[in-house]
């Protein structure tokens, strides 16, 4: 059994969750709840679940204040929050889950599933790690992205990323300093994050960061040839568009 916690400030969402949990999530042990920040942290520490449902706004402390609270310990965590357009672009940096209130079944079921087949355990804080770092600066977009691979959770700084290219449902990540790495993520999904950061996607399987282009070149269609060297092609129908930001860099 995975056991969990649910922090969550308003009873009739604690209710909802748990009973949520009870009819279609089978492997869930639910613990304990509490109601709040201070009794979440003393909750936590006294049962060490493997997963907290977790609240990000309530009125004696955020969620995301508890889990630095927390540092020394290592448990899954998957946010229920109202939609909070800086905390849910935090979240999808850190990799982490959250579900949207009001919570609809499937949603909490993908959640579980996902927890479930979960790798890299010893490395699991990294995430959480990452997702407090992001948020000190709210006025800005998160300057750090977790990346999973087969062996391991990296966490790359969104600016050493050159560019990524799609291989069918993975996409392959470009570094400033050579490296590589093959994500199981599709470049859209990479796109929705990276597109808030200075990058831009001048062909359906490329998706490039603009502070390291080296030049365009106008021959054999259009392509931009990168800082080390590396060869981006152009779409046709995205020819102009490039063109525009490329003349206002």
């Amino acid at each position: 059994m995975i056991r969990a916690i649910i922090i969550e400030d308003e009873k009739k969402s604690r209710e909802t969750l748990l009973g949520l949990l009870q009819k279609y999530c089978l492997s869930i042990e639910t613990v304990a709840q509490a109601e709040g920040y201070r009794e979440g942290i003393k909750l936590v520490r006294k049962y060490k679940p493997d997963v907290i449902f977790l609240d990000i706004q309530m009125p004696d402390g955020s969620g995301f204040r508890l889990l630095e609270e927390l540092k020394d310990m290592e448990f899954e965590v998957i946010f229920t929050t109202a939609f909070d357009q800086f905390a849910i672009k935090a979240i999808k940096y850190s990799a982490l889950d959250y579900l949207l209130k009001p919570i609809v079944p499937q949603e909490l079921v993908d959640a579980i599933n996902k927890l479930k087949v979960k790798k890299a355990k010893t490395e699991k804080r990294k995430n959480i790690e990452t997702l407090l770092d992001n948020i000190k600066t709210p006025e800005e977009d998160p300057h750090k992205i977790v990346l999973s691979t087969a062996e391991k959770i990296h966490v790359i700084d969104v600016d050493d990323i050159l560019r990524c290219e799609s291989d069918n449902y993975y996409t392959y990540f470009y570094f400033i300093n050579g490296d590589k790495l093959l994500i199981s993520k599709t470049l859209k999904e990479n796109e929705e994050l990276l597109s808030h950061h200075s990058f831009i996607r001048p062909h359906k399987s490329h998706l490039i960061n603009v502070k390291y282009i080296k030049s365009f070149i106008r021959q054999e269609g259009g392509y931009i040839i990168m800082t080390d060297g590396s060869k981006v092609p152009v779409s046709r129908r995205k020819r102009e568009k490039i063109l525009e930001i490329l003349m206002n860099l």
